[in-house]
């Protein structure tokens, strides 16, 4: 019984390791392309502006 316990709390630490990197993949992956997005945005805007003038 005690084994079970232990695989148990391994599989959890395990499985909480696995959703940190996820999250913190998520959140690199999330902050470059808000920051790509931003680049875009402002580089059209900057061509509209000119291209009205």
């Amino acid at each position: 019984m005690r084994k079970l316990s232990k695989q148990a709390g391994v599989t959890m630490i395990e499985y909480a390791l696995i959703a940190a990197l996820v999250g913190v993949a998520a959140i690199v992956a999330l902050t470059t392309l808000g920051t790509d997005i931003k680049a875009k945005f402002t580089s059209i805007g900057t061509s509209v502006s000119s291209a009205g003038t």
